[in-house]
């Protein structure tokens, strides 16, 4: 069984330019991956045709492309991964979109979404559009939305790769989600 302390140790070697311990890495975090994957696919628009093994995939690709990045420990690398599919998936929607000409996209409820992964599936450029706009006036608020919502991170999680309190996130995590459900228009909120 893996540890996360060893995972987080291969990640250290890897960002100090160790090349075996990518290739250490990769199996022992496959299977988080296509489960972080899994959760962005089953919140995505039922259009967007990409498998989930090719998302996967293309965020590892990423991830090893990135220069400078030094991973504080498994939960900072899962929430970067789960940054870089929510961007694929975004890039895929927006050039889908495009091709398309249908010029508008269709927004859909987030409170639901929020409060069962099954719900009815996500614009997410919606969503991003709106993450940005939260962006601009709290990073840290975007931030707790994007390792809660599409890195599927607990509270705990989020705190740990923000380095803030429990309490801080809990906090941020219903003025955020308030936020959101405001900007997208839609009523209702569901405490998760």
């Amino acid at each position: 069984m893996t540890l996360p302390k060893d995972i987080t140790q291969l990640l250290v070697d890897w960002s100090s330019g160790d090349p075996e311990a990518l290739d250490k890495l990769m199996p022992l975090v496959y299977d988080e991956l296509r489960r972080i994957a899994g959760r962005h696919m089953n919140r995505h628009r039922p259009d967007v045709i990409i498998q989930t093994t090719v998302l996967v995939h293309e965020a590892f690709l990423r991830l090893v492309d990135q220069k400078n990045v030094n991973y504080q420990n498994r939960v900072h690398f899962f929430a970067v991964a789960s940054k870089a599919m929510r961007r694929i998936l975004i890039n895929y929607a927006v050039a889908r979109a495009a091709s398309k000409r249908s010029g508008g996209h269709k927004r859909l409820s987030i409170s639901k979404v929020m409060a069962t992964a099954k719900e009815e599936p996500l614009d997410i450029v919606a969503l991003d559009e709106a993450l940005k706009v939260l962006a601009t006036i709290d990073v840290r608020k975007s931030e707790i939305i994007e390792l809660r919502f599409f890195g599927g991170l607990t509270l705990e999680e989020t705190a740990e790769a923000l380095g803030i309190s429990l309490f801080a996130v809990r906090q941020e995590w219903k003025l955020a989600r308030g936020w959101i459900l405001r900007e997208l228009g839609k009523e209702g909120t569901h405490d998760s």
